[in-house]
């Protein structure tokens, strides 16, 4: 079965909440007490620049994807217009990314029943919530669009609920705290308590929760009308996801003590706890729980497509390019799923702060690398296009070429090398170049040998 044959099911609505999917999980929840820790109320600083940068890399993704709507279209968008080599690595270390990430989603919906029924481990909730992506993951693509949409619903009704909340708790309204103001905003040290720096710092985790944007370009081949479609979704998401990161948290900061908040459990309910808000703080549990089911969804979703595209462009076995019935690549799916399994079993060792930092910066970091080739592969996409004075066909344009372009690239690369400068978290930029290079050295020898066999068999000798 050709990729043309893959079921193009998706429609508008279920490709706009995908990537919503991907991006607001129990990362969000969770790891945004880690920034607030380190940054502060500048914090909101550090998301509107990541907003930004999510708009210039969405911008160069939807002029590629318009013009080759393809299945894991990053990764042959690489390759076609980087290098073979480097896609061969973004491809991998993006699977080994998600695949490590994934499972951390499923730790963290089982800590949750495991707080409603603790009968049963937090371990064996997990593997229950992973087995359902998998059957939701199996079936057709239409119905895991369907689910993965109504999932989203829930975040974004909770997200908007907050916001009106803590406006109204802000005003005085709720409470007896009286009128806040911008009385926790700037005090405690002020708006950057331990200085502006602790902004760039903390990009990497920023870069974390924005990612599964690009899943709409993993998409591409499997959505009704991607002429139509991708653009539309692309530049809603965008904007919803800035809205629903930048106004949730502008409020949070205004509500909660910076030094209040923590990676032990999700900042919102904190701040609803502590103005008596028990009841509503709960149901941030509940919605912690969807948000990571959500995630797991959309992230496992994106990674078997990646594994799915290494495998028709010959960067991974054959037989993962096999489709079902239903036209889904249901050994990657399986493969993919598989590797979470072991993954969630070693993560029961370890279930420190520290190691799920650790993870939030790698992921950090190579979700990165995987959004610079967006841009970079868009770049020399339009430079193809100019030199064959083709650009006037183009159904999509990136606007503002080459500025977006070079913003999307450089202000990651910039974040990469000021990461690499903390001792803290440096370690996960070594995690990260490992997962990168060794892929690419893999294809690079398995190549060149292949070059080297054909070579000896045409000799004379």
């Amino acid at each position: 079965m050709t990729e043309k044959e893959m079921n193009r099911g998706l429609k508008n609505r279920h490709l706009q909440l995908i990537s919503l999917g991907g991006v607001i999980g129990s990362g969000y929840f969770l790891g945004t007490g880690y920034i607030l820790e380190k940054a502060g109320p500048a914090a909101i600083v550090s998301y509107l620049l990541g907003g930004a940068i999510v708009l210039c890399v969405m911008l160069c993704l939807a002029e590629l994807a318009v013009a080759e709507p393809i299945a894991g279209s990053f990764i042959t968008y690489a390759r076609k217009y980087i290098n073979p080599t480097w896609a061969c690595g973004v491809g991998w270390t993006y699977w080994i990314t998600w695949v490590s990430y994934v499972p951390s989603e499923m730790i963290a919906a089982g800590i949750i029943m495991n707080n409603f029924v603790p009968e049963v481990s937090q371990l064996w909730w997990a593997i229950v919530f992973c087995l359902l992506v998998t059957v939701i993951n199996l079936f057709q693509v239409d119905k895991f669009g369907e689910s993965e949409f109504w999932l989203a619903i829930i975040k974004i009704f909770a997200l908007m609920a907050f916001a009106v909340v803590g406006v109204l708790i802000i005003l005085g309204i709720i409470g007896d705290q009286g009128y806040l103001g911008t009385t926790l905003l700037l005090g405690s040290g002020g708006f950057a308590p331990n200085g502006y720096w602790a902004i760039i710092v903390t990009m990497t985790i920023i870069l974390v929760n924005f990612q599964g944007t690009e899943i709409i370009g993993l998409a591409a081949g499997e959505c009704e009308d991607p002429e139509q479609s991708i653009p539309v979704a692309v530049r809603n998401v965008s904007w919803r996801i800035i809205a629903l990161y930048i106004i949730p948290i502008s409020v949070l900061i205004s509500i909660l003590p910076w030094d209040k908040a923590s990676l032990e459990e999700s900042v919102f309910a904190v701040a609803l706890s502590y103005y008596g808000l028990d009841k509503f703080a709960a149901f941030f549990s509940f919605v912690v729980l969807t948000a990571a089911l959500s995630c797991t969804n959309s992230g496992l979703y994106g990674t078997s497509r990646a594994l799915y595209s290494l495998s028709k462009i010959g960067m991974a076995p054959k037989s993962l390019s096999r489709l079902n019935k239903n036209g889904m690549p249901q050994n990657s799916v399986i493969v993919t799923i598989a590797t979470c399994w072991l993954i969630i079993l070693l993560y029961s060792f370890d279930t420190s702060d520290m190691a799920y930092t650790y993870l939030l910066s790698l992921s950090g970091f190579t979700g990165a690398v995987a959004w610079i080739s967006i841009c970079w592969s868009q770049y020399n996409f339009r430079r193809h296009c100019e030199a064959r004075n083709s650009v006037d066909r183009l159904r999509y344009k990136t606007p503002l070429f080459p500025f977006v372009t070079q913003f999307g690239i450089w202000t990651q690369v910039i974040c990469i090398i000021i990461v690499a400068s903390e001792p803290e978290l440096r370690e996960t930029i070594y995690l990260g170049l490992i997962s990168l290079i060794i892929p690419m050295a893999v294809y690079k020898a398995g190549h060149s040998h292949k070059k080297w066999k054909q070579s000896l068999e045409k000799s004379n000798w």
